[in-house]
């Protein structure tokens, strides 16, 4: 009998280049041995993943927000802010890894003296792992990177941003809404910003009963970098006395 694909191709050369992996596995329908090789590829990524995080001494935040704000601009300033706060409350802080408001956050936690860390994505332009990593690990499949950034986090912070940033604040939100997160504390930062969101979900969502008012409730938003960073240590504080909280 032939040999699979799998079974012909190496373990190393399955991960030797992942650009563009990703986009072949959501190209549509394929033969069954060209699904079973990317499926092979994920795997081996999750795998990645979990070498790279599984050692963290500490409990981390992860912060999402935009690539695209420069040094200067308020927003990066308060990430910036942020990450040094974390790290003076004794966590690990952690971002996409790229430019923007991920830079931001692993700058202000370099900064401080803290362990700064970073779960790039691989794309053909914008994004390259900033300067201010500590340690970090590059994927190429946008899902197996979300399910690291909220695997090895303890509580999240979403800072302003794009189409990214609310892909993954949602999804978080989605996970502590079905419990699939117990009660992990969520935090906007930029109330200006995020009142034209919470407009359309009062307006939307809640009026049309799609969601429940108290769902609101699951994202705190404020201005202040100290405001929420007490937030997240009580509301992982909850957690950690909870039976159901991290092992």
């Amino acid at each position: 009998m032939k040999e699979s694909t799998v079974q012909s191709t190496s373990l190393s050369s399955l991960l030797a280049d992942l650009s563009g992996s990703e986009q072949q596995f959501l190209s549509g329908k394929r033969d069954r041995g060209a699904d079973v090789e990317s499926a092979v590829r994920i795997f081996l990524e999750f795998l990645r993943g979990f070498e790279f995080f599984g050692s963290l001494d500490r409990p981390c935040v992860t912060v999402f927000g935009s690539a695209r704000f420069q040094p200067g601009h308020r927003y990066y300033e308060m990430a910036r802010e942020l990450g040094s706060e974390l790290v003076k409350a004794g966590y690990a802080v952690m971002t996409g890894g790229g430019p923007g408001i991920m830079e931001a956050a692993n700058r202000g936690a370099r900064e401080a003296g803290g362990l700064s860390l970073g779960c790039n994505i691989i794309l053909p332009k914008e994004q390259s792992a900033n300067p201010y990593l500590d340690r970090f690990i590059e994927m190429d499949h946008f899902f197996v990177r979300k399910v690291m950034l909220v695997k090895y986090s303890s509580a999240f912070v979403v800072m302003p941003g794009g189409f990214g940033t609310l892909d993954e604040a949602f999804e978080v939100i989605t996970l502590i809404q079905c419990h699939k997160l117990t009660g992990f504390p969520i935090v906007a930062i930029g109330s200006e910003f995020w009142e034209h969101m919470r407009q359309f979900v009062r307006g939307a969502l809640v009026n049309e009963k799609t969601i429940s008012p108290e769902d609101l409730d699951l994202l705190r938003v404020t201005d202040s970098t100290e405001e929420a960073v007490q937030y997240l240590r009580a509301g992982v504080a909850r957690i950690s006395s909870s039976p159901a909280g991290i092992d």
